[in-house]
């Protein structure tokens, strides 16, 4: 492997930055007109967000802030998985919203049949929820990354260890 290039496909996110995220969507939705008095709750679990709000439209609103501001900080939207909206008591609602975060099996199987049937030079394995992309060109680890840039996959995709 000395002779060789690689790189990794993951699929993760900046933790602090979702958290900074969140910070700024409570801060607007205390300060917005509309949604002052709508006792909006956002809490961050392990790998959910909890929104608990006073209706539908409140909860649209507090989406689209959270996007917005997801957004500003270089997270990419595909993280958020936004469940059913389910009421809770009191005339309110809640929406569960799961964050997607490693390569499952199908997709991990999808980018590596890609690259092998695409681009002969190139060797993909998968090792866990990461996909090793290795060849002994760089320039053909390049026309791998190209190449899969150019699929729209259900996930963010992020490139590492580029060596």
């Amino acid at each position: 492997m000395a002779s060789g290039y690689s790189f990794d496909i993951v699929s993760e996110f900046d933790r602090q930055e979702l958290v900074n995220a969140l910070d700024q969507t409570r801060r607007e939705v205390a300060t917005r007109y509309d949604l002052k008095d709508s006792k909006t709750a956002l809490d961050l679990g392990d790998d959910t967000i909890t929104i608990e709000t006073a209706n539908e439209m409140a909860l649209q609103a507090v989406q689209t802030i959270l996007q917005t501001k997801a957004a500003k900080r270089n997270l990419p939207l595909k993280i958020f998985d936004f469940g059913t909206v389910e009421s809770a008591s009191g005339n309110r609602v809640r929406q569960q919203v799961s964050l997607k975060q490693g390569i499952d099996k199908d997709n991990a199987k999808r980018i590596s049949k890609l690259l092998k049937d695409n681009l002969k030079k190139v060797q993909a394995s998968i090792q866990g929820d990461t996909v090793r992309v290795s060849s002994k060109s760089k320039d053909d680890l390049q026309d791998a990354i190209a190449l899969v840039k150019q699929t729209d996959w259900p996930i963010a995709l992020q490139f590492t260890n580029y060596r």
